[in-house]
């Protein structure tokens, strides 16, 4: 194989993985040798532990992304994505590096960061920063830094390069402070530009759609201080501009250093106010009792009002905890701080009531002890019944109420979508079974049940509605239907080990028409006349080129 990074080629990167395949569904000898050699799932296995391995197209890809020095094929995609054709000037090339290096709110682009790349272009092609400045603190060339530093005192606060960042902005918000090898380097960078006078509260106005490099939104200010303890969570870089100064209360720190939590209890000490962040909320998105707990002991409010939707139609942290269906474990951390049991959503269901509708019977048992009993009608047994799996409670009702679901409230059938959402396929499948309305929308994203099985990935889930009833043309929040969920998904991956393929496969067995593929550009496709973009295996499977 040519290894020279100038004659990479997808098309040909993408043959070669499908050759890679069809040899190994033949059994051949030299693809169990190279999947051995590649593929982590592979090696020091024999050549029949390797088949009864099922391998498939990504892994296949995958070998030959690791054949080239690349973590995995997304990373050798943007590489290659990231090449110009000759006659293209080191401006542009540089361009294309910095969209590697930062993340959209800071590039103006709608991809993400990918600090691997930039790194292995940074070494294929050392002269690319060459003496900027700006390009010097995105790596951490403290010399350059230094330099600039003393010969220009102003410098050090002046937006500049072609991303027109200051240079604390630059250095904090760097993804290559994700390597190894830079974290030191980008540290020191940091401190120099301190000691020689940066402003620690330095920020920009977001580029992120619809503000642009151009016409930054200015209604959403980004800050060193963000980059450092939300986007990058470098505990290092977060002590050193909170001891240099820098405001924790930019709106942003605090609360996406929740999906890290090495850089919350920093904040907090600093005085980063919880009050009015969404804080209390998001670390409710995940089952995060000590994060939780961190909050709580700095004065979060556990009884804290939503301040937009969709939290607002749960009303409190110990709702959304339910909504997102958090343990009891969680659920008591929240009780034992403050929360009111007897708060209600804005249409009166009580917590206890509302714990029984998402199916948390434990939960619902904790409420219970602290609130007593409560009376619940037939609908609402019926629908916790539904939610917790309880098929034989379930039909029992609905012996006596036949016109059950049909005549629960929209809020009550909106649990099918939200369900599906959750991962609850058990009681998704038995409310359809019992007569749920399939197409109901609902969940953050307004999507019915069918369009969050295949964000997710669920390819069981998504065969089985589609089989009782549901349309790959259901739409969604974002004005699209079941193609454009899976074209999203499948590209981003926002569950681990979803199988879009799976979904794809599902949606063209029942009516969804092939892809064609869009003459302007290989990479995409059309799907019923609507031009979109899938993940390599997703496009051949809807193009009829699985094999």
């Amino acid at each position: 194989m040519d290894r020279s990074p100038a004659r990479l080629n997808l098309e040909h990167l993408k043959k070669q993985a499908k050759e890679l395949i069809r040899l190994y569904r033949r059994r051949a000898p030299e693809a169990y040798a190279r999947f051995r050699h590649a593929l982590p799932a592979a090696a020091g296995r024999s050549d029949a532990q390797i088949a009864a391995l099922d391998l498939r197209l990504h892994d296949a890809q995958s070998c030959v992304a690791r054949d080239l020095g690349f973590a995995s094929w997304p990373d050798l995609r943007r590489y290659v994505d990231a090449q110009l054709p000759p006659g293209k000037s080191k401006a542009d090339r540089m361009r294309r590096w910095l969209q590697l290096v930062y993340a959209a709110d800071v590039a103006g682009t709608t991809d993400r960061a990918n600090p691997r790349v930039a790194a292995r272009m940074l070494t294929e092609d050392p002269g690319l920063v060459a003496d900027d400045p700006y390009l010097a603190c995105a790596i951490g060339d403290a010399e350059i830094v230094r330099r600039t530093a003393m010969s220009d005192p102003t410098w050090v606060n002046r937006p500049g390069g072609p991303l027109k960042l200051p240079p604390l902005v630059a250095v904090t918000h760097s993804s290559l402070l994700q390597i190894a090898e830079f974290q030191a380097r980008l540290h020191r960078c940091t401190r120099l530009l301190l000691q020689a006078g940066a402003d620690p509260d330095q920020r920009i106005s977001s580029r992120w759609p619809p503000g642009t490099l151009d016409a930054p939104d200015d209604s959403n200010p980004l800050s060193a201080l963000y980059g450092a303890a939300g986007r990058n969570h470098d505990l290092e870089l977060t002590r050193l501009l909170l001891e240099a100064g820098a405001n924790p209360n930019d709106n942003e720190s605090l609360y996406h250093s929740l999906e890290g939590s090495v850089t919350t209890g920093l904040l907090l000490e600093h005085g980063a106010r919880i009050a009015g962040t969404n804080a209390m909320y998001k670390v409710l998105d995940d089952e995060n009792v000590a994060a939780l707990e961190l909050l709580l002991r700095h004065g979060g409010d556990p009884n804290e009002p939503a301040r937009n939707a969709p939290l607002t139609d749960c009303g409190s942290p110990l709702m959304w905890a339910i909504r997102r269906r958090r343990s009891r474990t969680c659920v008591a951390t929240l009780l034992d701080a403050g929360a009111d049991p007897l708060i209600a959503t804005p249409g009166g269901l009580s917590a206890y009531r509302y714990a029984l509708q998402f199916g948390l019977t434990e939960v619902a048992e904790l409420l219970r002890e602290r609130t007593g009993d409560e009376t619940l009608a037939d609908d609402e047994r019926f629908v916790a019944a539904c939610s917790s799996g309880d098929e034989s409670e379930a039909r029992r009702i609905q012996a006596g109420r036949p016109d059950l679901p049909g005549s629960l409230s929209p809020q009550q059938l909106r649990l099918l979508p939200e369900l599906a959402a959750a991962g609850g396929d058990d009681a998704v499948r038995l409310m359809v079974e019992l007569g749920w309305p399939i197409t109901v929308r609902g969940g953050d994203w307004d999507a019915s049940a069918l369009n969050h099985a295949v964000f997710r990935g669920n390819a069981s889930l998504t065969r089985f509605l589609l089989e009782h009833g549901a349309e790959w043309t259901e739409q969604h929040g974002f004005g699209d239907n079941a193609a454009g969920s899976l074209s999203w998904a499948s590209c981003n991956e926002p569950v681990s080990d979803g199988d879009w393929v799976g979904c794809a496969q599902a949606l063209l067995d029942h009516g969804m028409p092939l892809a064609i593929p869009d003459r302007d550009d290989p990479e995409w496709v059309l799907v019923a006349g609507r031009r979109k973009l899938f993940s390599d295996e997703v496009r051949d499977v809807l193009l009829g080129d699985a094999s």
